[in-house]
Protein backbone atom coordinates (compact mmCIF):
# COMPACT_ATOMS: atom_id res chain seq x y z
CA UNK A 1 0.00 0.00 0.00
CA UNK A 2 1.45 3.32 -1.14
CA UNK A 3 -1.38 5.67 -0.11
CA UNK A 4 -4.15 5.70 2.49
CA UNK A 5 -7.16 7.91 3.26
CA UNK A 6 -8.52 8.00 6.79
CA UNK A 7 -11.24 9.54 8.94
CA UNK A 8 -9.76 10.85 12.19
CA UNK A 9 -12.63 11.54 14.57
CA UNK A 10 -13.33 14.27 17.09
CA UNK A 11 -13.16 13.26 20.73
CA UNK A 12 -14.35 14.43 24.13
CA UNK A 13 -11.78 14.59 26.92
CA UNK A 14 -12.12 14.84 30.71
CA UNK A 15 -15.75 13.58 30.61
CA UNK A 16 -16.68 15.71 33.64
CA UNK A 17 -15.06 13.84 36.54
CA UNK A 18 -12.04 12.43 34.67
CA UNK A 19 -9.72 15.41 34.12
CA UNK A 20 -6.77 14.38 31.91
CA UNK A 21 -7.61 10.66 32.13
CA UNK A 22 -11.06 9.95 30.63
CA UNK A 23 -12.15 10.39 27.02
CA UNK A 24 -14.55 9.07 24.39
CA UNK A 25 -14.71 9.03 20.60
CA UNK A 26 -17.32 10.68 18.35
CA UNK A 27 -18.58 9.46 14.99
CA UNK A 28 -20.29 12.31 13.17
CA UNK A 29 -17.46 14.83 13.01
CA UNK A 30 -13.78 14.38 12.17
CA UNK A 31 -10.97 15.22 9.80
CA UNK A 32 -10.03 13.45 6.58
CA UNK A 33 -6.35 12.84 5.92
CA UNK A 34 -4.46 11.36 2.98
CA UNK A 35 -0.94 10.03 3.54
CA UNK A 36 1.29 8.57 0.85
CA UNK A 37 4.80 7.19 0.64
CA UNK A 38 7.49 9.22 -1.15
CA UNK A 39 10.98 8.38 -2.34
CA UNK A 40 12.36 11.44 -0.55
CA UNK A 41 12.73 10.77 3.17
CA UNK A 42 11.12 12.96 5.80
CA UNK A 43 7.65 14.45 6.30
CA UNK A 44 6.00 16.98 4.00
CA UNK A 45 2.56 18.51 4.49
CA UNK A 46 1.35 19.27 0.98
CA UNK A 47 -2.31 20.23 1.45
CA UNK A 48 -4.39 21.79 4.24
CA UNK A 49 -8.03 22.68 3.72
CA UNK A 50 -10.57 24.05 6.18
CA UNK A 51 -8.41 26.16 8.48
CA UNK A 52 -5.19 28.16 8.29
CA UNK A 53 -2.54 25.90 9.82
CA UNK A 54 1.24 25.73 9.29
CA UNK A 55 2.62 23.60 6.46
CA UNK A 56 6.04 23.27 8.13
CA UNK A 57 6.15 19.76 9.63
CA UNK A 58 7.94 20.89 12.78
CA UNK A 59 5.20 23.46 13.46
CA UNK A 60 2.15 21.29 12.71
CA UNK A 61 0.96 18.69 15.24
CA UNK A 62 0.43 16.10 12.49
CA UNK A 63 4.00 16.67 11.32
CA UNK A 64 5.54 16.60 14.80
CA UNK A 65 3.90 13.29 15.70
CA UNK A 66 4.81 11.81 12.30
CA UNK A 67 8.43 12.91 12.75
CA UNK A 68 8.50 11.20 16.16
CA UNK A 69 7.34 7.95 14.57
CA UNK A 70 9.77 7.94 11.64
CA UNK A 71 12.67 8.87 13.92
CA UNK A 72 12.01 5.58 15.71
CA UNK A 73 11.01 3.48 12.67
CA UNK A 74 13.72 4.79 10.30
CA UNK A 75 11.81 3.78 7.14
CA UNK A 76 13.51 3.75 3.76
CA UNK A 77 11.01 6.30 2.45
CA UNK A 78 9.25 9.54 3.33
CA UNK A 79 5.61 10.61 3.58
CA UNK A 80 3.37 13.34 2.25
CA UNK A 81 0.37 14.37 4.34
CA UNK A 82 -2.85 16.05 3.19
CA UNK A 83 -5.15 17.39 5.91
CA UNK A 84 -8.82 18.15 5.27
CA UNK A 85 -9.80 19.82 8.53
CA UNK A 86 -13.39 19.72 9.70
CA UNK A 87 -12.73 20.09 13.43
CA UNK A 88 -12.19 23.74 14.26
CA UNK A 89 -8.96 24.42 16.19
CA UNK A 90 -9.70 25.53 19.74
CA UNK A 91 -13.17 23.95 19.69
CA UNK A 92 -12.60 21.60 22.63
CA UNK A 93 -13.36 18.40 20.72
CA UNK A 94 -9.84 17.28 19.93
CA UNK A 95 -8.85 19.18 16.79
CA UNK A 96 -5.11 18.93 17.38
CA UNK A 97 -5.34 15.34 18.59
CA UNK A 98 -7.21 14.28 15.44
CA UNK A 99 -4.29 15.58 13.36
CA UNK A 100 -1.63 14.10 15.64
CA UNK A 101 -3.21 10.66 15.91
CA UNK A 102 -4.32 10.53 12.28
CA UNK A 103 -0.84 11.01 10.85
CA UNK A 104 0.77 8.28 12.98
CA UNK A 105 -2.11 5.86 12.40
CA UNK A 106 -1.85 6.29 8.62
CA UNK A 107 1.95 5.97 8.50
CA UNK A 108 1.78 2.87 10.69
CA UNK A 109 -0.67 1.29 8.23
CA UNK A 110 1.59 2.10 5.27
CA UNK A 111 4.55 0.53 7.07
CA UNK A 112 2.67 -2.71 7.74
CA UNK A 113 1.55 -1.90 11.32
CA UNK A 114 4.83 -2.33 13.25
CA UNK A 115 3.45 -0.36 16.23
CA UNK A 116 0.57 -1.11 18.59
CA UNK A 117 -2.07 1.42 19.65
CA UNK A 118 -0.26 2.41 22.84
CA UNK A 119 2.92 3.14 20.90
CA UNK A 120 0.96 5.20 18.37
CA UNK A 121 -0.54 7.18 21.25
CA UNK A 122 2.96 7.91 22.53
CA UNK A 123 4.09 9.27 19.14
CA UNK A 124 0.90 11.34 18.83
CA UNK A 125 1.52 12.80 22.29
CA UNK A 126 4.62 14.52 20.93
CA UNK A 127 2.46 16.56 18.55
CA UNK A 128 -0.27 17.20 21.12
CA UNK A 129 2.33 18.43 23.60
CA UNK A 130 3.29 21.19 21.17
CA UNK A 131 -0.35 22.29 20.83
CA UNK A 132 -1.33 22.36 24.50
CA UNK A 133 2.04 22.89 26.22
CA UNK A 134 1.44 19.77 28.32
CA UNK A 135 1.75 16.01 27.92
CA UNK A 136 -1.63 14.29 28.05
CA UNK A 137 -3.46 11.61 26.08
CA UNK A 138 -7.12 11.85 27.04
CA UNK A 139 -8.12 13.02 23.51
CA UNK A 140 -5.58 10.92 21.64
CA UNK A 141 -6.41 7.58 23.26
CA UNK A 142 -10.12 7.41 22.34
CA UNK A 143 -9.33 8.42 18.77
CA UNK A 144 -6.79 5.63 18.39
CA UNK A 145 -8.46 2.93 20.52
CA UNK A 146 -12.12 3.92 19.97
CA UNK A 147 -14.92 4.11 22.54
CA UNK A 148 -14.17 5.17 26.11
CA UNK A 149 -10.60 5.09 27.36
CA UNK A 150 -8.85 5.80 30.64
CA UNK A 151 -5.22 6.93 30.72
CA UNK A 152 -3.87 4.89 33.63
CA UNK A 153 -0.40 6.40 33.38
CA UNK A 154 1.64 8.73 31.18
CA UNK A 155 5.04 7.41 32.23
CA UNK A 156 5.00 4.56 31.46
CA UNK A 157 2.11 5.09 29.06
CA UNK A 158 -0.79 2.77 29.84
CA UNK A 159 -4.24 3.06 28.24
CA UNK A 160 -7.27 1.11 29.49
CA UNK A 161 -10.15 0.41 27.10
CA UNK A 162 -13.58 0.76 28.73
CA UNK A 163 -16.87 -0.72 27.49
CA UNK A 164 -19.55 1.43 25.87
CA UNK A 165 -23.24 0.90 26.76
CA UNK A 166 -25.04 0.20 23.48
CA UNK A 167 -27.68 2.94 23.73
CA UNK A 168 -25.35 5.73 24.82
CA UNK A 169 -25.29 8.88 22.65
CA UNK A 170 -23.40 12.13 22.89
CA UNK A 171 -24.67 15.62 22.09
CA UNK A 172 -22.16 18.39 21.40
CA UNK A 173 -22.81 22.12 21.32
CA UNK A 174 -19.98 24.28 20.04
CA UNK A 175 -20.37 28.03 20.57
CA UNK A 176 -18.23 29.72 17.93
CA UNK A 177 -15.64 31.21 20.23
CA UNK A 178 -12.08 29.97 20.74
CA UNK A 179 -10.45 28.86 23.98
CA UNK A 180 -6.80 27.83 23.85
CA UNK A 181 -6.03 24.68 25.84
CA UNK A 182 -2.85 26.21 27.25
CA UNK A 183 -4.80 29.22 28.57
CA UNK A 184 -7.57 27.08 30.04
CA UNK A 185 -4.98 24.96 31.87
CA UNK A 186 -3.20 28.03 33.21
CA UNK A 187 -6.27 29.13 35.18
CA UNK A 188 -6.54 25.89 37.18
CA UNK A 189 -5.46 25.69 40.84
CA UNK A 190 -2.32 23.82 41.87
CA UNK A 191 -3.98 22.45 44.99
CA UNK A 192 -7.37 20.84 45.54
CA UNK A 193 -9.12 20.46 48.94
CA UNK A 194 -9.02 16.85 50.14
CA UNK A 195 -12.79 16.59 50.44
CA UNK A 196 -13.21 17.68 46.80
CA UNK A 197 -10.57 15.19 45.65
CA UNK A 198 -12.36 12.36 47.48
CA UNK A 199 -15.68 13.20 45.83
CA UNK A 200 -14.02 13.49 42.41
CA UNK A 201 -12.21 10.16 42.46
CA UNK A 202 -15.34 8.46 43.80
CA UNK A 203 -17.17 9.82 40.75
CA UNK A 204 -14.46 8.50 38.41
CA UNK A 205 -14.61 5.02 39.95
CA UNK A 206 -18.41 5.04 39.84
CA UNK A 207 -18.46 6.16 36.22
CA UNK A 208 -16.08 3.39 35.14
CA UNK A 209 -18.25 0.84 36.99
CA UNK A 210 -21.36 2.28 35.35
CA UNK A 211 -19.84 1.79 31.88
CA UNK A 212 -19.03 -1.83 32.70
CA UNK A 213 -22.57 -2.51 33.93
CA UNK A 214 -24.51 -0.24 31.52
CA UNK A 215 -26.00 1.43 34.58
CA UNK A 216 -27.41 4.67 33.15
CA UNK A 217 -28.61 5.89 36.53
CA UNK A 218 -25.11 5.56 37.96
CA UNK A 219 -23.68 7.31 34.88
CA UNK A 220 -25.95 10.24 35.70
CA UNK A 221 -24.90 10.32 39.36
CA UNK A 222 -21.20 10.11 38.44
CA UNK A 223 -20.93 12.84 35.78
CA UNK A 224 -20.12 15.56 38.29
CA UNK A 225 -17.00 17.73 38.17
CA UNK A 226 -16.33 19.79 41.30
CA UNK A 227 -12.60 20.33 40.68
CA UNK A 228 -12.19 21.80 37.16
CA UNK A 229 -15.60 23.00 36.03
CA UNK A 230 -16.00 25.79 38.64
CA UNK A 231 -12.98 27.55 37.10
CA UNK A 232 -13.40 26.86 33.41
CA UNK A 233 -17.15 27.45 33.13
CA UNK A 234 -16.47 31.20 33.41
CA UNK A 235 -14.84 31.05 29.95
CA UNK A 236 -18.02 29.76 28.29
CA UNK A 237 -20.99 32.10 27.79
CA UNK A 238 -24.30 30.68 29.10
CA UNK A 239 -22.66 27.47 30.36
CA UNK A 240 -24.83 27.12 33.48
CA UNK A 241 -28.04 27.63 31.51
CA UNK A 242 -27.01 25.08 28.86
CA UNK A 243 -26.27 22.55 31.59
CA UNK A 244 -29.54 23.22 33.38
CA UNK A 245 -31.68 22.99 30.24
CA UNK A 246 -29.87 19.83 29.08
CA UNK A 247 -30.62 18.11 32.36
CA UNK A 248 -34.27 19.18 32.19
CA UNK A 249 -34.40 17.67 28.68
CA UNK A 250 -33.21 14.32 30.02
CA UNK A 251 -29.41 14.40 29.81
CA UNK A 252 -27.48 11.94 31.94
CA UNK A 253 -24.94 14.69 32.48
CA UNK A 254 -23.59 17.83 30.84
CA UNK A 255 -20.08 19.23 31.16
CA UNK A 256 -17.27 21.01 29.33
CA UNK A 257 -15.67 19.06 26.50
CA UNK A 258 -11.92 19.21 26.96
CA UNK A 259 -10.98 22.80 27.76
CA UNK A 260 -14.08 24.16 25.98
CA UNK A 261 -15.84 26.04 24.59
CA UNK A 262 -17.73 22.95 23.39
CA UNK A 263 -19.99 21.25 25.89
CA UNK A 264 -21.20 17.67 25.80
CA UNK A 265 -24.18 15.83 27.18
CA UNK A 266 -24.62 12.07 27.37
CA UNK A 267 -28.00 10.58 26.58
CA UNK A 268 -29.74 7.23 26.94
CA UNK A 269 -31.04 6.77 23.41
CA UNK A 270 -31.14 8.77 20.18
CA UNK A 271 -34.62 10.26 20.62
CA UNK A 272 -33.61 11.75 23.96
CA UNK A 273 -30.36 13.05 22.44
CA UNK A 274 -32.31 15.03 19.84
CA UNK A 275 -34.40 16.66 22.58
CA UNK A 276 -31.23 17.64 24.41
CA UNK A 277 -29.79 19.12 21.20
CA UNK A 278 -32.89 21.31 20.78
CA UNK A 279 -32.65 22.46 24.40
CA UNK A 280 -29.01 23.45 23.90
CA UNK A 281 -29.81 25.36 20.71
CA UNK A 282 -32.65 27.22 22.40
CA UNK A 283 -30.32 28.68 25.03
CA UNK A 284 -28.25 30.40 22.35
CA UNK A 285 -31.18 31.34 20.08
CA UNK A 286 -31.53 34.80 21.60
CA UNK A 287 -27.80 35.58 21.68
CA UNK A 288 -25.34 36.88 19.08
CA UNK A 289 -23.24 33.71 19.38
CA UNK A 290 -23.21 31.33 16.42
CA UNK A 291 -23.05 27.65 17.23
CA UNK A 292 -22.84 24.18 15.80
CA UNK A 293 -24.35 21.05 17.31
CA UNK A 294 -23.75 17.36 16.73
CA UNK A 295 -25.50 14.20 17.83
CA UNK A 296 -23.32 11.11 17.73
CA UNK A 297 -23.33 7.52 18.81
CA UNK A 298 -20.13 6.67 20.64
CA UNK A 299 -17.58 5.60 18.01
CA UNK A 300 -16.14 2.31 19.27
CA UNK A 301 -13.75 1.84 16.32
CA UNK A 302 -11.76 5.10 16.46
CA UNK A 303 -9.85 6.17 13.35
CA UNK A 304 -11.25 4.55 10.21
CA UNK A 305 -9.68 3.69 6.85
CA UNK A 306 -11.82 5.10 4.03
Amino acid sequence: MEEIKIFSPATVANVACGFDVLGFCLDTIGDHMVVRKTLEKGIKITEIEGFDLPFEATENVAGVSALALIEDAKPNCGFEIEIYKNIKPGSGIGSSSASASGSVFAINELLGKPYNKTQLTYFAMQGEKMASQSEHADNLAPGIFGGFTLVKSINPLEILELPTPKDLYAVIVHPQIEIKTSEARAMLPNNVPLIDAIIQWANVGSFVHALHTSNYGLIQRSLQDIVIEPYRKRLIPHFSQVKSESMKAGALGCAISGSGPSMFALSHGLENAKKIELAMKKVYSNTQIDLETYVSKINTKGIKIL
